[in-house]
């Protein structure tokens, strides 16, 4: 049994790249911390053939917890394929930005990728094989006015996607990113959409499935050769 865990698994990118590994084989482990509804319909549309996983992603202790109950429960098996997708926004200018915004995400989109990779990374070592995938953002590699909490929590995750694959290359373990531009999910909600698309070459937001399809190459055997990268889905918005 091939396993893939993708954090924040349930809904809009997370859950086309659910999708997308189901595809290719794989038994998905669907990370979310409140809506049962929307993992459930995400457990569904990969065959009911995956596994939910239900906690939250910026608490170490509940993901000490999960992560350490899955491996005793499948002790034959590892996760070869994970994806660090789980994410918030909470937009706001620094001057007004309240504490609890900006720990909450830098919890959510940053303090998480040590505690899920950290949990994962030692069995991919002993097995010399695996693929971590990160979804950072547009908003950290160009910065994004409104979103210094945001824009910080993506740096730094690109930045540590560098770092991590230098570390690992040895064992046949690749680190790599993606950084989406404006993609038609929840995370865009209130967004002025025809304003926005007049500064997009492409005209036109993304589709959750054409991120979920860079994500499906790179956690590939194919992707063997790829490491310590960050590639830009935003429609020529920002190259």
């Amino acid at each position: 049994m091939k396993t893939a865990l993708v954090t924040g698994g349930s809904r809009g990118i997370g859950r086309a790249i659910c999708e997308e590994l189901h595809k290719r084989g794989y038994h998905v482990l669907i990370n979310y911390v409140s809506n049962d509804a929307a993992a459930a319909e995400c457990l569904q549309a990969v065959g009911g053939e995956g596994e939910l996983l239900k906690f939250d992603v910026g608490n170490a202790d509940a993901v000490k917890s999960a992560l350490e109950g899955w491996q005793k429960a499948h002790p034959e098996e590892y996760i070869e394929v994970l994806v660090n997708n789980a994410g918030i926004r909470k937009d706001n200018l620094l001057i007004w930005q309240e504490p609890e915004e900006w720990h909450q995400v830098i919890d959510t989109n940053l303090n998480s990728w040590y505690y899920v990779t950290r949990a994962v990374l030692q069995p991919m070592l002993l097995h010399k094989y695996g693929r971590i995938v990160n979804v950072a953002s547009l908003s950290g590699i160009k910065g994004l006015p409104g979103q210094t909490n945001y824009s910080a929590a993506k740096g730094g995750l690109i930045a540590a996607t560098k770092a991590l694959a230098q570390e690992v290359a040895r064992k046949k373990v690749t680190v790599n990113a993606v950084a989406p531009g404006f993609i038609k999910t929840d995370m865009v909600e209130g967004l002025d959409e025809a304003a926005l698309k007049k500064d997009i070459p492409a005209a036109r937001f993304g589709e959750p499935e054409e991120v979920a399809a860079m994500v499906g190459f790179l956690a590939s055997p194919e992707a063997s050769y790829v490491t310590g990268e960050i590639i830009s889905i935003n429609g020529g918005l920002y190259t």
